[in-house]
């Protein structure tokens, strides 16, 4: 499906490819001959099906001479895999590398994981927010929010937990430690390097001495702040596998928390999210529609959406337009 309107075109990528073998084909049935071109691509279930649509889309338009192609990827897929972990690689490096040689020449995409991701692409990236929408949220939707804490549910998430605080101007809380045989150990690289073979020496160099470095253990989850009596309302960027989310709702359920909110822009919401949430001490989930989640909307009347549609289409008018796109950061901070 395409768009046409005011010398620039809007294609979606899921409705323009056909697939024959198992292999992705597209076909530009109009001249895009010295246009602007926006590919808007939603990730859906199916990640790696939805990225080579992607990339294949914008080859096809490259070859077909478009002035400009921007893709409009509201959320950037693989963007946790963004640092080195034991022996694995930064495959969020090699996803932009890949789109920069397929043709595209500006990406618009929304919270990015980590905001240094911007620096492992050779065009420009517009990473738009989605804080203002949540923040609405919360003043509209929320009864009583004024009696409210935001929670960080690691002290990595405290500085976007603080923007929240201090725009609402309610208190902040601070998570720390892990629930009980977490499997997070496996990601944090606390086991690296891996155990030598048995049939290799695990002694360095003759004569080198390096300091032995103690184990990492994180404690059992503590909370840094008092929620008793108060509205929780814990803030991240994305929400995929849930159980870290559900005990620390437990958490701050037992230390006095009435009431339990996520906030969330990307909800990717996999596997058993949406039973885990529905059984758990969570009273809302609110997550914006970067991603499709209504299947699990559909299992899940706890979780709600906030629309965002607004400013991805604002920020393509500009573009095309070539005004400033200021106006869509004003007051926004670099912990938002």
């Amino acid at each position: 499906m395409n768009i046409s309107k005011s010398g620039y075109r809007v294609f979606s990528a899921n409705s323009t490819t056909a697939l024959y073998a198992a292999q992705t084909r597209v076909d530009v049935k109009e001249s895009v001959r010295g246009q602007d071109i926006f590919i808007i691509q939603t990730i859906p279930r199916d990640v790696n099906t939805a990225i080579m649509e992607l990339l294949v889309m914008a080859y096809a338009l490259k070859t077909n001479c478009a002035k400009n192609i921007i893709g409009v990827i509201p959320y950037f897929p693989y963007s946790k895999q963004c640092k080195m972990r034991k022996r694995g690689s930064i495959v969020c490096k090699l996803l932009a590398s890949m789109l920069a040689k397929a043709g595209l020449t500006h990406i618009i995409t929304m919270d990015l994981h980590q905001k240094e991701i911007q620096g492992f692409f050779s065009f420009p990236v517009d990473n738009l927010r989605a804080s203002p929408f949540l923040l609405q949220y919360i003043q509209e939707e929320i009864p009583d929010y004024r009696n409210a804490i935001i929670v960080a549910k690691s002290p990595s998430a405290a500085k976007r937990a603080q923007s929240y605080a201090e725009r609402l101007r309610l208190g902040l809380a601070v998570m720390h430690g892990e629930a009980q045989c977490s499997e997070s150990d496996m990601a944090d690289g606390r086991h690296s390097p891996p155990p030598m073979s048995s049939g290799r020496t695990t002694s360095g160099h003759p004569g080198l001495e390096l300091p032995l470095m103690m184990a990492k253990e994180k404690p059992p989850i503590t909370v840094v702040g008092d929620v008793g009596g108060r509205i929780a309302i814990i803030v991240d960027d994305i929400i995929d596998d849930v159980e870290d989310f559900v005990a620390a709702a437990e958490i701050l359920k037992e230390r006095g928390a009435y009431k339990i909110y996520i906030m969330a822009t990307h909800g990717l919401l996999s596997a058993e999210a949406p039973r885990l949430i529905e059984e758990s001490a969570i009273d809302e989930v609110v997550v914006t529609n970067t991603v499709p989640h209504e299947v699990q909307k559909l299992q899940c009347p706890k979780i709600k959406t906030v629309d965002v549609s607004m400013i991805l289409a604002e920020a393509i008018r500009r573009i095309h337009n070539g005004e400033s796109m200021a106006y869509l950061f004003r007051n926004i901070t670099v912990d938002d």
